[in-house]
C-alpha cells in the first residue's frame, strides 16, 4: 500500500509544478500594475523603484521560481509557526505580498478560510449524507415513486444553477416569510444560545442551496453505479447464500458501487471553493469566494495567482486521496 501511495504522489508532484506554472504565466501576462492604487502625485521614477523592490521587473522565470519557492516552501512554514505558535528557521523569508492589502496573501487566506470552510463545508457533508441513501433506495427501488420524485428532484436541483435558487430562496424564506436572514453575518459570535440560534439561521439558507446542488449530481451518479451491480453474478450469489438483503447492498453492492462514486466526491471538494464564487456573492459571505472576485476586480495578481494554486493543488490532493481510496475499496487497484 505504501509503494501504491508513493508512486501516485510522485506523479502529482510533477503535476503541481506544472499547474503552477501555467497559473502563474497566464496572470504574469494579464494586465496589472502594483502601483495603480498609488496615489497619482507619486512621481514616475518612484513608482519604478517601488516596481523594482517588488520584483515586477525581473525575468519571467526568476519571478516564477521565487513564486513557486514562496507558495511551497516560505508560506506552509509560516503558516505552521502561526498554528503552533513556533519558530522554525530564523523566521527571515520572503512571502507572497498582495498588492491591495500590502500584507501576506496567506494570512488574509486565512482569515477568510473559516467563513468558507463553515459553510460551504457543512453543504458538502449534507450533500454527501442527503446523495447516498437516496441513491443506493432509488436503484433498488427502480421506477418506484420514490425514485421517480427522486429523478425529478435530482434533474431539477443540477440543472438549476445556484444563483437563481438562492436568489429564489431569499425571496421565499426571507423576505416573503422573514424564517431566515438574507445575508451572512461573518461578525456574528457564538456566546449564548440566542447567538447560536442566530447562527444555525444564518446558515441555513446558503447551506441547503449548496446541498441540494452537490446532492443531485452525486445520487444520480450513485444510482446509476448501484443498477450496474445489481445485476452482477456475485450479487445473486450472495443472495443465494441466504445473505441478508441489507448486508448484500451495503457488504456488497453498495462497496463495489463507491468507486465512481468516490471520484465525483474528490473533483467535488474543490468544487466547494468554486461554488463559494456564486454562493458567497449571493448571501455575502466574507470568505475565499468573495476574496478572489474582489482581487480579480481590483487587479491583485499575486492573490488571484494564490487562490487559483490552492484550489488547483485541492483538486490534485484530493484525487490523489481518491486513489487511495480505490485501492482501499479494490485491493486490485494497488497492482495496475
Amino acid at each position: 500500500m505504501l509503494w501504491f501511495i508513493g508512486r501516485r504522489t510522485a506523479i502529482a508532484l510533477p503535476t503541481l509544478v506544472a499547474i503552477s506554472f501555467i497559473i502563474f504565466a497566464i496572470l504574469d501576462l494579464a494586465p496589472g500594475d502594483p502601483t495603480s492604487h498609488l496615489p497619482l502625485t507619486i512621481p514616475a521614477e518612484v513608482r519604478e523603484q517601488i516596481r523594482e523592490t517588488m520584483g515586477v521587473n525581473d525575468p519571467f522565470l526568476v519571478k516564477w521560481f521565487l513564486w513557486v519557492k514562496q507558495v511551497m516552501i516560505h508560506e506552509p512554514i509560516s503558516l505552521i509557526e502561526q498554528l503552533f505558535n513556533i519558530q522554525i528557521g530564523s523566521g527571515d523569508r520572503t512571502r507572497v505580498i498582495s498588492w491591495q492589502s500590502r500584507g501576506p496573501v496567506v494570512d488574509t487566506i486565512a482569515e477568510r478560510l473559516p467563513q468558507t470552510t463553515w459553510v460551504m463545508g457543512l453543504a458538502f457533508v449534507f450533500g454527501i449524507l442527503i446523495a447516498v441513501p437516496v441513491g443506493v433506495i432509488s436503484a433498488y427501488k427502480q421506477y418506484s415513486v420514490f425514485d421517480q420524485i427522486g429523478t425529478f428532484v435530482s434533474m431539477v436541483g443540477y440543472s438549476v444553477p445556484t444563483f437563481f435558487t438562492g436568489l429564489l430562496a431569499i425571496v421565499i424564506f426571507s423576505v416573503k416569510l422573514g424564517w431566515f436572514p438574507s445575508y451572512y453575518d461573518t461578525t456574528l459570535e457564538v456566546t449564548d444560545w440566542s447567538s447560536f440560534v442566530a447562527q444555525i439561521k444564518q446558515i441555513v439558507l446558503p447551506v441547503g442551496v449548496l446541498s441540494m446542488f452537490n446532492a443531485a449530481a452525486l445520487s444520480r451518479f450513485t444510482r446509476s453505479s448501484m443498477l450496474d451491480n445489481l445485476s452482477e453474478d456475485y450479487v445473486r450469489t450472495a443472495r443465494s447464500k441466504g445473505l441478508k438483503e441489507k448486508r448484500v447492498l451495503v457488504r456488497h453492492v453498495l462497496r463495489n458501487s463507491l468507486i465512481p462514486v468516490v471520484t465525483l466526491i474528490a473533483l467535488q471538494v474543490p468544487g466547494i471553493f468554486a461554488g463559494a464564487l456564486i454562493t458567497e456573492q449571493i448571501f455575502r459571505i466574507n470568505g475565499i469566494g468573495h476574496l478572489l472576485i474582489s482581487s480579480i476586480h481590483g487587479g491583485d495578481i499575486p492573490m488571484v495567482q494564490t487562490l487559483s494554486f490552492l484550489i488547483a493543488a485541492l483538486t490534485v490532493a484530493f484525487n490523489l486521496v481518491a486513489d487511495v481510496v480505490y485501492g482501499i475499496l479494490d485491493p486490485r487497484i494497488r497492482y495496475d
